[in-house]
């Protein structure tokens, strides 16, 4: 399994369970799997939902800020990568 970062969390809401994550390479989109790590980050979650100003799309790319409904808590400043079968 190959991981290739793709976004860092910006922000996280605790109420929704919601990590804002600005994409910086590549692309995401609905079914990948992916892995946010930090110093006491370590989450590995299939990727279900994604929003852009809230609105639901099935791919974000680079430059991107969106919304994602993650299964733990995760911070600022942690890394996002894709997950892939390599």
């Amino acid at each position: 399994m190959a991981e290739r970062k793709v976004g860092e969390v910006v922000k996280y809401f605790v109420k929704p369970g919601v990590a804002a994550v600005k994409i910086t390479d590549g692309e995401v989109g609905i079914g990948d799997t992916l892995k946010f790590t930090g110093h006491t980050t370590d989450v590995t979650m299939p990727l279900d939902s994604i929003e852009v100003n809230n609105q639901k799309v099935l791919r974000a790319a680079a430059g991107d800020y969106v919304g994602i409904k993650v299964v733990d808590r995760v911070r600022p400043g942690d890394e996002v990568f894709k997950i892939t079968a390599d």
